[in-house]
């Protein structure tokens, strides 16, 4: 990949470690700028209120006490997601998802979607725990997923993992129809939630509905909750607030194949009978089998492949080509700092090295939805070698399109490193 165009990274927020004692991550309060997704720093255990390049001194909310405690040097859970609800200013609801403490014995914990409440136009005002709305029991502690956003709809979408682990198989993870592999949760769709993008009606507080045009609520084939299946750890996914308002997901991989997907209504994205476009094997990773189903012969839908696929650092396959620990889902450009972004999917890479910060921002242009799209480097100003220097652990948007690249330059959830970039040109 070449570098598309030489951008520069603007400071709007410095942030304590995701997970810290004093405040932790920034996210962005609704108001005329940014967006009711905008995004959560992951990880995190108190949500911080900021403006104008600074953290207000105390959080906005905090719920460590209802997490489980992270370990300091590397870890997948914590406060995940948070979602403003698009009637915000008038109600004040609000949705988060996190990892709370297990409820099944040999489990890792719970994830957890909950609604809290804070009373509009009061400034400082806390919010409140209205109700937990759903969780499910995660058996180990990485593929967490949790990304929430609303729909164009007014549905509230929400990402989970597959319950972690490796080869989608183990505890937790029941078998599925394709006996070549062992497991897994990305293709069931009747035992458990794990492994799958959930629309949810919330439009009662404190409780959730399933929509009656939900892909499996008139076939009884699946849970009603579910929208789309056959994901790893589907960690960030936007919608795009242009063109079609596609759904544009980032499904982490494991070991060969990291992909970007555009995700449709009853869509079935193939992991564990596929990593990325490629036939997987649980019981060799790092091979691809010759042939693998196209079809899920359950339900008869069609296996959707990535519309974009990166190699992973592990891929014996690669090379010299450029691999990334895990990919980074991010949004649609629709701002006007960069014109030359306009329309363009921004997406990353937590990073290009084993053990050092070195994240990645990438541009690519959006074809059709089955078709492959092609995508480029995007080369920062002030940066040794145009690099981002940084992990890249997720991206954000505010309500004039404008893109925010969240890092930070330590692997856990302790120290200061937190930065939020907003994305301009090079000065």
């Amino acid at each position: 990949m070449r570098a598309m165009m030489c951008l520069g990274l603007i400071g709007i927020l410095t942030a304590a470690g995701c997970g810290d004692d004093d405040e932790a991550g920034a996210v962005p309060i609704p108001d005329a700028g940014p967006r009711a997704d905008a995004g959560a720093a992951p990880d995190a255990g108190p949500a911080a209120a900021g403006s104008d390049g600074t953290l207000q001194a105390q959080p906005f909310l905090d719920v460590r006490s209802a997490m489980v405690t992270l370990m300091p040097d590397y870890d997948e859970r914590g406060l995940l997601g948070l979602a403003f609800h698009p009637d915000f200013a008038s109600n004040g609801r609000l949705f988060v998802y996190y990892s709370a403490p297990p409820r099944l014995a040999s489990y890792d914990n719970t994830s957890t979607l909950a609604e809290y409440q804070v009373t509009p136009g009061s400034a400082g005002a806390q919010p409140q725990l209205v109700a937990m709305l759903l969780q499910e029991d995660h058996p180990q502690s990485n593929h967490n997923g949790g990304t929430l956003a609303f729909g164009p709809d007014g549905m509230l979408y929400v990402s989970i993992g597959d319950g972690g682990g490796a080869d989608d198989k183990g505890l937790g993870h029941v078998d599925d129809w394709y006996t070549v592999n062992a497991g897994g949760n990305g293709q069931d769709i009747k035992s458990n939630l794990l492994g799958d993008v959930l629309r949810l009606d919330v439009s009662t507080p404190g409780k959730y509905t399933v929509p009656a045009d939900n892909p499996f609520v008139s076939n009884g084939k699946g849970r009603g909750e579910i929208y789309a299946y056959g994901f790893r750890n589907p960690y960030r996914f936007s919608f795009d607030t242009g063109g079609n308002h596609d759904v544009l997901l980032g499904d982490a991989g494991q070991n060969m194949w990291e992909e970007i997907d555009v995700v449709h209504k009853g869509g079935n994205y193939g992991w564990n009978v596929k990593e990325g476009s490629h036939c997987f094997s649980t019981a060799a990773p790092t091979t691809v089998l010759a042939s693998c189903p196209t079809v899920d012969s359950e339900t008869g839908d069609t296996l959707v492949d990535p519309v974009l696929e990166m190699f992973n650092l592990e891929n014996p396959m690669r090379g010299s080509a450029l691999g990334l620990q895990t990919i980074i889902g991010g949004y649609v450009y629709r701002g006007q700092m960069v014109p030359q972004l306009s329309g363009r999917y921004l997406f990353g890479g937590y990073s290009t090295d084993a053990m050092a910060p070195a994240g990645v921002v990438f541009a690519a242009v959006p074809g059709t939805s089955t078709g492959t799209w092609t995508s480029e480097t995007i080369s920062f100003s002030g940066q040794p070698n145009g690099a981002v220097g940084r992990f890249v652990i997720g991206f954000g948007q505010d309500r004039q399109g404008e893109v925010y690249v969240m890092t930070n330059e330590n692997t856990g959830p302790t120290g200061s490193t937190g930065r939020v970039y907003r994305l301009a040109n090079a000065q």
